[in-house]
């Protein structure tokens, strides 16, 4: 089934799913037994600015500066343990910050879109994207849609690390198809 996961992995833990992929964003991060984790990576998101802004032309734009604008990023509901992770990193750099919700969920060709057009255009911030040591600074070449232009923010503080998840009681036959099945993704 495709759903989402809480930061603690709870449908996992009780054993309502065998096994789930998801985001671990603590470094570190311990989850409640009997669950087992293994580590796919750590990964970071995108930020789509439009082409005039400043950090556009650098490809790298700093945390301050980005808690300073409008940040489109969610909803909620579809990661709760990244949003809310993510939050406090930007809170930590502007304590009233908060979210705007993107206005098409699942959408990023329509979201950084719609947010060209506004009069004050904000920054779109996705979920985690690309693994951080496979990625270069400074993001990416050129404009995407509408005029907006990918970047990274200034040290990674928005890390995450993807993670397989299951209970230690898994059968081993099948804690054998996980490490089988996740040796042969490419992530």
């Amino acid at each position: 089934m495709e759903t989402a996961f809480d930061a603690e992995f709870s449908l996992v833990r009780q054993r309502r799913a065998d096994a789930g992929l998801g985001w671990l964003t603590a470094p570190g991060q311990e989850l409640p037994g009997p669950l087992e984790v293994m580590s796919l990576g750590k990964f970071e998101p995108e930020v789509w600015l439009h082409a005039a802004h400043p950090a556009a032309l650098r490809g790298v734009i700093g945390l301050d500066e980005l808690a300073g604008m409008d940040v489109v990023h969610g909803p909620r509901r579809l990661d709760a343990g990244t949003y809310d992770a993510w939050l406090a990193v930007l809170r930590a750099a502007s304590p009233r910050f908060s979210f705007t919700d993107p206005p098409f969920c699942r959408s990023l060709p329509m979201t950084p879109a719609f947010a060209a057009a506004a009069s004050r255009p904000p920054a779109v911030l996705t979920g985690p994207r690309h693994r951080i040591e496979d990625w270069p600074m400074p993001a990416g070449p050129g404009p995407g849609p509408a005029d907006m232009v990918r970047a990274r923010v200034a040290r990674s503080p928005f890390a995450a690390t993807a993670a397989l998840v299951w209970t230690g009681d898994l059968p081993r036959q099948l804690q054998q198809v996980l490490f089988d099945t996740t040796s042969g993704i490419a992530i």
